[in-house]
């Protein structure tokens, strides 16, 4: 067995065992606190609802077991099981271009991975969704989706992945440089147009109507020296009870986004208060840092792909046969397969700095609105949303982007009385 074998058997290991472990952590830790309002909570949120929080929750992280081994097996079956190697030869038969039977292996490849997963997703909207009184959507509609997210996906997708592949056939060893640039500009395409061409593709959105909010709303926006587009309510409720808001775009395409779901539980005064916390992240320059953040992190990974793709341990270590190095487009699959399980255990700080901004935009949402209007939209939020108050702190140290509730309830109530 070779050296790399080893140390990938060895990462996968770890990385299920971590993830197996922090799943048993949390639906644990979740259920021994099932019974017991948090005290922070106790005047807020009844003894019910705390409950119902718990074992959403804990049904949710139970199908996570099934994600974590079926991720596993699929990895381990297109690598050392022979799959990659199968599905190349297949398209050999069919395709003598290289760019072309590239394409076609990484297509296949990823539609394959997508339907094998599709009964998770499935079951997660139509048994758990469900039994929770979450879930509006139709098995129509469900399927519906899932076309436009593959043809979109095609669409987009596509032009990017032969240029990719075209750089790393034609571009020479700075290859990932110039496939970085093109990286960069995909993103800042796809956030320009996200709101006005690939939102309205699967929701309706619909300029805010409440003349007394709206007005509310665009004064502070004029106090945040926000410029947007527009305030537009999108249907949620066809989908989900789940509610939410959130601004997107870039440059002139900005807008303020609100569920209707939203809308329909929160008054006037928290609905500021919780666009106040999304106007912290512009104020904040947190979606800038974000972006650069990532595109940093890509041209690392890309420079990491340029290397290894030249290394033949690479590929025969994960047990993929290639008659000459490189070889682009099983270089390409190989190292985005394989990337998770390396970068697992870094998981925490990625957590961490998304956590610093939203405490940054909590605090600029209390100065700029009110602390107090705050705390009673994000607990009317945890209570709607079946959110759990009582996390195993390890489990979200490496999942949840946002505080604890009760970390960021208690920062919230000092910020109001400072």
């Amino acid at each position: 067995m070779q050296t790399f074998t080893v140390i990938f058997l060895a990462a996968l290991t770890l990385t299920v065992f971590t993830q197996w472990w922090l799943a048993t952590r949390q639906i644990r830790h979740v259920l021994a606190h099932r019974n017991r309002v948090p005290e922070t909570f106790s005047s807020r949120i009844d003894l019910e609802a705390h409950r119902k929080a718990a074992d959403y929750t804990c049904a949710k992280t139970r199908l996570r077991y099934v994600g974590i081994l079926l991720e596993a097996v699929l990895l381990l079956v297109f690598t050392l099981g022979g799959g990659l190697n199968a599905l190349a030869a297949f398209w050999s038969g069919w395709l003598a271009d290289p760019l072309l039977h590239g394409m076609a292996l990484i297509v296949s490849t990823v539609l394959i991975m997508s339907v094998v997963e599709l009964p998770i997703s499935y079951y997660r909207t139509f048994v758990i969704e469900q039994q929770f009184g979450f879930n509006k959507m139709t098995l129509r509609m469900f399927f519906l989706d899932l076309i436009k997210r593959t043809l979109l996906g095609m669409l987009l997708g596509a032009p990017l992945l032969f240029c990719v592949l075209w750089l790393m056939e034609e571009a020479g060893p700075g290859w990932w440089l110039y496939a970085w640039v093109a990286w960069m500009g995909f993103n800042l395409m796809v956030l320009a147009i996200f709101p006005t061409w690939i939102a309205p593709i699967f929701n309706k959105f619909t300029p805010l109507e409440d003349a007394p909010l709206k007005e509310r709303i665009e004064q502070l926006m004029r106090k945040c020296g926000f410029k947007s587009s527009g305030l537009f309510v999108m249907d949620g409720s066809r989908r989900s009870n789940h509610g939410n808001a959130y601004f997107t775009g870039f440059g002139k395409t900005k807008r303020i986004v609100f569920f209707d779901t939203l809308l329909s539980r929160l008054d006037p005064a928290e609905v500021e208060a919780v666009l106040a916390h999304e106007l912290g992240h512009f104020k904040r320059r947190h979606v800038i840092k974000r972006i650069a953040w990532s595109f940093a992190m890509s041209l690392i990974f890309l420079w990491g792909l340029g290397y290894l793709m030249e290394q033949r341990w690479f590929y025969e270590g994960l047990g993929v046969s290639v008659s000459s190095v490189p070889s682009t487009a099983i270089a390409l699959l190989l190292f985005f397969m394989v990337m998770p399980i390396f970068t697992f255990l870094f998981q925490p700080l990625a957590s961490l700095y998304s956590r610093k901004h939203e405490f940054e935009a909590d605090e600029y949402a209390a100065h700029t609105a009110s602390a107090s209007d705050l705390i009673h939209a994000l607990t009317k939020l945890y209570h709607d949303n079946a959110a759990t108050l009582t996390p195993d702190p390890l489990h979200s140290a490496f999942y949840d982007s946002h505080p604890p509730a009760s970390m960021r309830i208690a920062r919230l109530e000092n910020l109001a009385h400072n």
